[in-house]
This record gives structure tokens, C-alpha cells and sequence, in this order.
């Protein structure tokens, strides 16, 4: 009988549990059998491994240098493990691709792009609101690329094998209801909202709660914000006319709220696609990327208040 990997990850496992009993129910199977495989693991190694007590079990000088070599190597194995399963995914046919996205204007057409080039394969798709959560699920090869954003000194933290690539840098505008006296400026001064109740997202891992306030005592004080919401329900107290809010340069209008550039453009937010380096859209990443960028355009030249901003504005000065 030749050692194995399995066998070192069973000694891991005793060890990390101090109990054989502890140790077979986190691995599936019965103490007896535990105990029996663990003999013949030291019969094989030539020593006494574990110091067998009332208190569980403890490893012996033998079993420690064994236990720690085996905790060096096994990192390893598991890396080329993962290392080659993605490696296969990347060069099998792909059969179903998982795309993600904040809550910006590029879903649609990052599922559109990817049906596309791969016509077979079946795209599923979900939204989060934080990116950092889907940036960790691309890294855990749970999904296969997502739309994500972040902004000025908040950006997206690295992760092994995720790709991150900038698609357009936006102003962040105002969200005002409609009838309120800001709504009829065309570029709105951060100031003036101070003086409003604000609605506000929720703490999350991007950080766009935090921006918002380090921004706003920049001009003055931080925001009185009596109310948290995002998505849809921040949009209706916004349009009852409770609160002001900010919001991406391409929001649509909805009836009862107007949207306005922020005098001076203190506030930006940066669109990024990210795909797994050894992923099924690696290869295609380059073309998604240029149809998302042509997608982008369409969508601000569709958007009454950004392609009038647009129109007046020098964008190479964007952050």
C-alpha cells in the first residue's frame, strides 16, 4: 500500500480535530474505521503518529514532522488540482456560462454579447448589489464574468485569476423629485443638497455610501440621511418627495424624479467587466469588452440628462 494524498489530508484532518471521533464525523466515516485506517497509515510511515489519551489525541515528535510536511505539500497539490480544472473547463466546450452584475445598464449586454459568440451555450444571470461579492464569486469560479464598479481611491481589490478591465468613467448625478426647485437647474451644486434629507445605500463592500459622505464633507458637511434603501425602493421615496439621492449618469428618469449633473462633477464612478483568466470567455474577452464599450454608447446617447452633459463636456479630463 503507497501513501497518498488522501491519507495525508486524514492525518490533517485528526490533527486538526484533537479527537479521532471529531475527526471521522468531519470526514464521513465511523471512528472504528478511522482508527483502523490511521494504524495502517503508520505502518506504512513506520511510527507512532498520534498519542492516544482521555482528552483525544496528540500528535507525537514523529507525527509532527509528518503533519508538517504534509501541510507544505498538500497547498500545493490542491493549487494544481484547481489549476488544472480550470485549465479543462477553459479548453472543453463550454455548455453554460454564469454572468453577473451590479446594478448598471450593461446586463443586457453582456448576456447578448456572450449568446453571440457561444450560440450554445445557456447563459444565466444574477444581480448583487455589492461587486466585491461578485468579484469573489468569480474567483471561485462561480460565475464566469460580471459588470462591476467601484470608484476614485475605492477600487475593486485584486483576486487570483479574475481579469479587471475599466469599460467608462462616468460623472455621478443627482436624483431629485421632480418637482423639486434643484430639478429646474440644469447642473445642481452638492452643496444645496446638503440641506435635504438624503437616501443612501446600505454599508456594503464597494464603499459607495462611504464616497458619498468623504465627498460631501469635502463641500461642507456630511449628509443627514434618514433613510437606507437601494434599487427601487430608494427611487420611491425619492419620487414621494422624502429625500435626494445620487446616482449613475445613466439611470433612466422615472416619472416623478429628475435626474441632474452635479455642478463642478465632484463624484465619479468607473464601469469595469471582469472575466476569469482561465474561463470559458477568457479567449473572448477582448470582443465582449468592445461590444459592452459600443453597448455603453448606445446607452448614453439614450439618456436625456448624461448625453447633454456629454455634449458639453471635455471627457479626457475623467478620472
Amino acid at each position: 500500500m503507497d501513501l497518498e494524498v488522501r491519507h495525508l489530508r486524514v492525518l490533517c484532518a485528526i490533527a486538526d480535530a484533537g479527537s479521532l471521533t471529531r475527526a471521522a464525523a468531519a470526514l464521513g466515516t465511523t471512528q472504528p474505521g478511522l482508527s483502523a485506517q490511521l494504524r495502517r497509515i503508520e505502518a506504512m510511515l513506520g511510527g507512532v503518529l498520534f498519542a492516544r489519551g482521555r482528552a483525544g489525541v496528540v500528535a507525537t515528535p514523529f507525527g509532527e514532522l509528518v503533519l508538517d510536511r504534509a501541510r507544505s505539500v498538500l497547498p500545493g497539490v490542491d493549487g494544481l488540482i484547481a489549476d488544472t480544472a480550470r485549465m479543462a473547463r477553459r479548453m472543453s466546450v463550454c455548455d453554460r456560462v454564469r454572468v453577473g452584475s451590479v446594478g448598471a445598464p450593461l446586463l443586457g449586454r453582456l448576456v447578448l454579447a456572450v449568446k453571440a459568440l457561444l450560440p450554445e451555450a445557456e447563459v444565466t444571470a444574477r444581480c448583487q448589489h455589492s461587486p466585491v461579492t461578485l468579484l469573489d464569486e468569480l474567483a471561485a469560479d462561480r460565475l464566469e464574468a460580471a459588470v462591476l464598479g467601484d470608484h476614485p481611491g475605492r477600487r475593486l481589490p485584486h483576486r487570483d485569476g479574475v481579469v479587471l478591465h475599466p469599460l467608462a468613467t462616468e460623472p455621478v448625478f443627482a436624483l431629485l423629485p421632480a418637482a423639486h426647485p434643484l430639478a429646474r437647474l440644469d447642473e445642481v451644486p452638492l452643496a444645496a443638497l446638503l440641506d435635504e434629507d438624503w437616501a443612501v445605500p446600505r454599508p456594503d463592500g464597494d464603499g459607495t455610501r462611504e464616497y458619498w459622505s468623504s465627498e460631501c464633507a469635502a463641500a461642507g458637511r456630511r449628509p443627514y440621511s434618514p433613510y437606507e434603501a437601494e434599487g427601487r425602493p430608494l427611487v420611491e421615496l425619492v419620487r414621494a418627495g422624502l429625500a435626494v439621492s445620487l446616482c449613475q449618469a445613466t439611470f433612466v428618469e422615472v416619472p416623478g424624479t429628475a435626474v441632474r449633473p452635479l455642478a463642478g462633477n465632484p463624484l465619479w464612478y468607473r464601469h469595469v467587466l471582469a472575466w476569469h483568466r482561465d474561463g470559458p470567455l477568457a479567449r473572448h474577452g477582448d470582443e465582449i469588452l468592445r461590444r459592452l464599450t459600443a453597448g455603453y454608447e448606445e446607452t448614453c446617447a439614450a439618456t436625456p440628462a448624461y448625453a447633454r452633459w456629454r455634449a458639453r463636456h471635455d471627457r479626457r479630463g475623467t478620472p
